[in-house]
């Protein structure tokens, strides 16, 4: 075990106001901890500010506690959306080691306003932190806590102090221990990806849940995955709705071009014409699908509706506006 920096591991997250050190210190162009370099040849845009959170003990530290972590950032000369910045050099650090006389560090890439963090392998030993804003209509020039350094001396708490300090920093998410479990994890669960990739149809999602069923592993849960969504390339006309794009792979350069489900869910015709609600399309094939096999209490679908992996289509603005 490393050298004992400071009580942690406890579920609290305390806020100390006026708090003017760190256990990490950038200094002569290095990023240190009590005494030991893990970051060299820090570029001098580079800032570092004392985090005001302690992830430790319930009860508030002296004032005079040196803070485990600091927030980074840094300054360029032009403002812009993307930025790729080297924070220093990291060298002859065994990664898989297990240290007895130094402490240990975790880098956590944060999101600072409208851009989001990321890190990545620089030239010559360097890290390097990729800032973006994901459009060139929003850039910036100034950041001050892009990333997030913490120090202690059990890296299993470790990473979890840091995401507690994350937590209450940024204020937009809660800790596994502060959620309530969804239902489904108790449920076990089919996804249709092995078995249609992007050819998904509602009659092999049917024909998938009644042979489990039938096979004595009724599921409760059912994700339609990738190949239920309008998509296509940027060169195909719009009515193709990816209908020539079914191996897996092909679905990478596709854009989202509407809401609606594709025309294989959307010409779903209900049987059951005497059952209330939808006679037709994704929510008609839902409420059968759940009505026929009671086992099944949750439908999900793949994925999320903001656009597929290379966002939406420049013919998605035609569609009409939604809630």
């Amino acid at each position: 075990m490393a050298p004992s920096l400071s009580k942690g591991g406890s579920n609290a997250t305390v806020l100390v106001d006026g708090v003017t050190d760190s256990l990490i210190t950038l200094d002569d162009s290095n990023f240190t901890v009590n005494d030991h370099v893990f970051l060299t040849e820090v570029p001098p845009n580079i800032t570092a500010m004392p985090s005001p959170y302690f992830a430790g003990d319930k009860a508030a530290p002296p004032p005079t506690a040196a803070s485990p972590g600091c927030f980074v950032g840094f300054d360029t000369k032009e403002p812009g959306n993307h930025h790729v910045v080297p924070i220093g050099k990291l060298k002859n650090i065994k990664f898989m080691s297990i240290f007895s006389k130094r402490p240990y560090v975790v880098l956590l890439p944060l999101i600072e306003g409208p851009f989001r963090a990321s890190l990545q392998p620089g030239t010559d030993d360097y890290i390097d932190i990729c800032v973006e804003s994901g459009s060139t209509k929003v850039n910036g020039s100034s950041f001050r806590a892009s990333l997030y350094m913490h120090a202690g001396d059990d890296p299993f708490t470790l990473v979890k102090d840091a995401i507690k300090v994350a937590r209450h920093h940024l204020g937009t998410f809660k800790l596994l221990e502060e959620k309530t479990a969804p239902g489904i994890v108790d449920k076990f669960g089919w996804c249709t990806w092995d078995a249609f990739y992007l050819t998904v149809h509602p009659h092999g999602v049917w024909e998938g849940v009644k042979g489990l069923v039938d096979g004595g592993c009724p599921p409760g849960l059912v994700l339609i995955d990738d190949g239920w969504q309008s998509i296509c390339h940027d060169e195909d006309p719009i009515t193709s709705e990816g209908r020539n794009r079914t191996s897996a792979g092909e679905q990478m350069p596709c854009r989202l071009i509407q809401f609606q489900e594709n025309y294989k869910f959307r010409e779903y015709e209900s049987p059951y014409k005497s059952r209330p609600g939808p006679k037709t399309g994704m929510g008609a094939f839902i409420r059968d699908l759940k009505d026929t096999f009671n086992t099944v209490d949750y439908v999900y679908v793949w994925h999320a509706l903001v656009g597929t992996g290379v966002g939406l289509g420049p013919m998605f603005l035609a569609c009409p506006r939604q809630r």
